[in-house]
């Protein structure tokens, strides 16, 4: 399950259970088409019910990886709404590789902290 909504140059995306390679097409096709035109945008990225893709759909993300990387420019920060620790701290570390893209984690019940932190100039 996934749904990606914008407003403005903002990205709100949900995304839980396992992904196949089908999913995984339509999750990365769908994020590239909502994020045009985005600069200096903000994403808030929640993962509900987390399972590990398929190999298959790893694969396709890895192949799709250079452009992925590419449209996180357009974003100045992210938020990760995840209830598993891991998780949250996988994407912190994510966050000091990409230059320009602030990442900061929180729970799955601290949403309005990690809307307001995405508005902070």
């Amino acid at each position: 399950m996934f749904k990606i909504h914008r407003t403005g140059n903002h990205l709100d995306m949900t995304f839980g259970g396992q992904l196949d390679a089908e999913g995984m097409h339509a999750v990365l096709d769908e994020f590239c088409a909502q994020s045009e035109g985005i600069e200096n945008g903000t994403l808030l990225y929640r993962v509900e019910d987390f399972q590990i893709p398929t190999p298959h759909a790893i694969a396709i993300e890895i192949s799709r990886m250079p452009k992925m990387l590419r449209l996180m420019r357009r974003f100045r920060r992210a938020a990760i709404l995840a209830e598993k620790d891991w998780i949250r701290k996988i994407s912190e570390w994510e966050g000091k590789l990409l230059p320009g893209l602030e990442i900061k984690a929180f729970t799955l019940d601290e949403e309005t902290e990690a809307q307001t932190w995405l508005t902070r100039p």
